[in-house]
């Protein structure tokens, strides 16, 4: 998609910081982390967003997040925890309609569901 901001990171158009690259994703640092650790984890197929998602992907989500555990303990965060969310349309928040999750970790959550 030529205005996605997701896949201009891709293409290089848009610099990232980096935390994970494989054939399928892309991980990098969130410009405005809502934690000490704010990773996104996006796949390098646009996908507008989970509503999109089919049978298909089923082997994409699960490397997404046995992804996320990896990263989570490449940066020392597994052991104290960590959340993975994904914001599924407008209304729950999602700005970029491209597919991502969001690795939140390094405070706690207790307050939220």
């Amino acid at each position: 998609m030529d205005d996605c901001i997701f896949c201009k990171i891709l293409k290089g158009e848009i610099p990232s910081d980096k935390v994970y690259e494989d054939e399928l994703l892309y991980a990098f640092r969130d410009i405005a982390p809502a934690a000490p650790v704010h990773v996104l984890i996006i796949p390098k197929e646009h996908i507008e967003s989970a509503n999109a998602l089919n049978a298909e992907h089923k082997e994409l989500l699960g490397h997404i997040v046995l992804t996320a555990a990896k990263i989570a303990k490449d940066l020392g965060v597994a052991e104290d925890g960590y959340r993975i969310l994904n914001n599924c349309g407008k209304n729950a928040g999602q700005t970029v309609f491209h597919l991502h999750f969001h690795l939140l970790a390094g405070d706690e959550f207790k307050n939220l569901v």
